[in-house]
């Protein structure tokens, strides 16, 4: 898929980051993860997001990841796949290029490790990955990566695959800048965690789309309340954030870390063997799935 094309794709639905699988020992579930993207791709998401952030992208070797694509691949059909890739310039790099390899219609730049860069560095890196690869790139401004607008215009001249841009820092008036400035240059995805309860904010900056981490495991609840915020449907938007998007963000916000494990764990409930989270995270108590249990309630598959 050319970059502009996954572009195209990414701007036309809901999107999501299904988790990526492990057996008990750890080791990746490739059946397993499967199965759970093919029942993924038979909602509306026209892009899956492969060992991204949901997917445990700082706890996968790099090695792993090539894998993890190509399984995506296999079971989504019709759906985009797009790669996560990271760290610093010569890992990033490698990533990037073993993922197009694997078949990756796409790569989302996640924040580099640790440290905190310039915005020299950061415009290095981002150059780098792009220069290394065909396909298109999005990148992802959050914690110690975060791009200004100055930068990001460089890269959009200097980086013809670059087509995305990714937000989960919240603050808004910078995001509203660089749509602005940037216009239909990028494409602009939300990408706080629990993405629906700042929707309706990111969309009235500019935002297309966002990654829904709840897709994974209540896929037509997510489907829904995208539908109702591109639609204007305010009341059916605040049934769903009364009735399951708060109640789930109380979960979430039990410990540090839920944001992904808490995901994976809806995930089990709807009776795929995702298994356990990889340290340095860990998994939801009894007493806490069974809370989690209860909340998906009629979505049960």
């Amino acid at each position: 898929m050319n970059p502009q094309d996954i572009k195209t794709a990414l701007g036309s639905g809901l999107l999501s980051f299904p988790v990526t699988h492990f057996h008990a020992d750890g080791r990746f579930n490739a059946e397993s993860y499967k199965q759970h993207i093919e029942w993924l791709a038979g909602y509306d998401a026209p892009v899956l997001f492969a060992a991204g952030g949901t997917g445990e992208f700082f706890s996968l070797a790099p090695s792993e990841i090539p894998g993890i694509v190509s399984a995506a691949k296999e079971a989504a059909g019709k759906t985009a796949i797009v790669a996560g890739c990271g760290f610093g310039s010569v890992v990033g790099v490698e990533i990037a290029k073993a993922a197009e390899k694997a078949g990756a219609d796409g790569l989302l730049l996640l924040p580099h490790y640790l440290i905190d860069a310039p915005q020299e560095g950061l415009y290095a890196l981002v150059k780098q990955i792009c220069d290394a690869v065909g396909i298109g790139v999005m990148v992802y401004n959050r914690d110690n990566s975060v791009l200004g607008v100055e930068t990001l215009a460089r890269l959009c001249d200097a980086c013809p695959n670059l087509v995305g841009f990714k937000d989960g820092t919240g603050q808004i008036g910078l995001v509203r800048q660089i749509t602005a400035t940037m216009g239909d240059r990028l494409i602009y995805l939300g990408g706080m965690p629990t993405a629906e309860l700042f929707a309706e904010a990111y969309l009235g900056a500019g935002f297309t789309t966002y990654s829904s981490a709840v897709f994974n495991f209540v896929p037509g609840l997510a489907v829904e309340f995208y539908r109702a915020l591109r639609a204007g449907d305010r009341s059916t938007c605040e049934r769903l954030l009364r009735d399951f998007f708060y109640p789930f963000m109380a979960i979430r916000n039990r410990r540090k870390g839920y944001a992904v494990a808490a995901i994976k764990a809806g995930v089990r409930l709807q009776g795929f063997a995702a298994g356990p989270v990889r340290a340095p995270l860990d998994d939801l108590t009894i007493e806490e799935e069974a809370m989690l249990d209860a909340l998906i309630g009629t979505w049960k598959r």
